[in-house]
This record gives structure tokens, sequence and C-alpha cells, in this order.
């Protein structure tokens, strides 16, 4: 075999291992919001810490992280490949938990004066999220307690929502309607659940 095949077959495996951002980092059984609290109790923390800050429901960041990233810290975009073979970068800079871009980051971490904060920290994440979701209320007139509305102006950005550049995105509905109902699922469950007092 060529030194170059061989090379080439090397990065290959290396990037195809690297793929997966994090796996094996998530909870069990994500159906579950108690579940889930009670395998990372510092999970419900986070999540109410966000909650008194910026007045976006537990139900609701969990539902958003679920769909964003699984509950893994380290979820990042797939590699963009050239020629089928050879990565040439992630799909987009989006990375944690709630899959924040560098730019909206960045925006946070000054808007809000979180300059040490992480995105792979769910405390961060979940801050950030709150964040972002109260000024989508502000900019959009969203209900805080509206995943589904939420996610399409998470997705698309605020901008983008305004235009309504979702509607001509079927599976982004139809993605969007799916956390709407993982959300109010979850705020069913946490109801009954002893993580969550």
């Amino acid at each position: 075999m060529s030194r170059v095949l061989r090379a080439l077959v090397i990065v290959l495996l290396a990037a195809s291992c690297g793929g997966g951002g994090g796996s094996g980092t998530s909870p069990r059984n994500l159906d579950n919001a108690c579940s889930i609290l009670e395998q990372r109790p510092g999970y419900y923390r986070a999540f109410r810490s966000a909650e008194r800050r910026w007045g976006v429901p537990v139900h609701v960041q969990m539902a958003t992280i679920y769909q964003e990233s699984k509950f893994d810290s380290d979820a990042r975009t797939p590699f963009r490949y050239s020629l089928g073979v050879i990565p040439i970068g992630r799909q987009s800079s989006a990375f944690g938990y709630s899959q924040a871009l560098d730019g909206t980051w960045d925006e946070y971490l000054a808007d809000a004066g979180r300059r040490g904060a992480r995105r792979d920290n769910i405390r961060d994440a979940t801050d950030f999220m709150g964040w972002y979701m109260d000024l989508s209320h502000k900019e959009l007139g969203i209900p805080k307690s509206d995943a589904r509305r939420h996610y399409l102006a998470y997705h698309e950005g605020r901008t983008g929502y305004r235009r309504g550049s979702y509607n001509a995105k079927s599976w982004l509905l139809r993605v969007s309607t799916q956390v709407g109902e993982r959300a109010v699922l979850y705020e069913r469950q946490l109801r009954n659940c002893r993580a969550a007092r």
C-alpha cells in the first residue's frame, strides 16, 4: 500500500471516530424527564436557575436540548466531505448541549456578562437558551411556554423567524411540532417527579 493511500486511510479512520461528538455521554431513557434528572441531579439546578433568571420553563428548555443534542455535552454537527471522502470541516460551528453557533454564543457572552461560560457546561448552556428565548419573547412576542415556536426561532434565528423562512421547510415544521409534543410530555412527567422538587 502506498504512503499516500495509507495516510488517507488513517485520516478517514480518525475522522469517522471523531464524528460522533461525545457519544455515550447522554443520560439513558431520554423519553422520561424524571429519569434524566435522577441520573444528572445538576441538570435540574441548571434548568431552574435559567427559569428563574429568564422565565423560560424547565420543560421547554429540556425539550429543546433533547432536539439539539440529546443531552450530549460534546455534540457537534457532522463533517462535510469533498469528493465524498475527504473531510473538509463540520456543517456549522454549533457545539454543546444547546448547539449554539460561535457568533450567537459570542453575542451571549457579551450581552449576558458571562465571559467564562462554556457550551459544554449544562448551567451555561441552559442560561444561554433562556437568554435567547427571552429575546425571542421580547422581539417576536413568542410566549415563553411555547416550545414549538421557540424552536423555530431558535433554529432559523429571529430574522428568519420574522420572515417565515421555516414555512418552506416541511421537515423543520415537523421537528418543531415534535419539540412541542416533547415539552408537553416532559411537563406532565415533571409534575410527579421527585427529582424536580
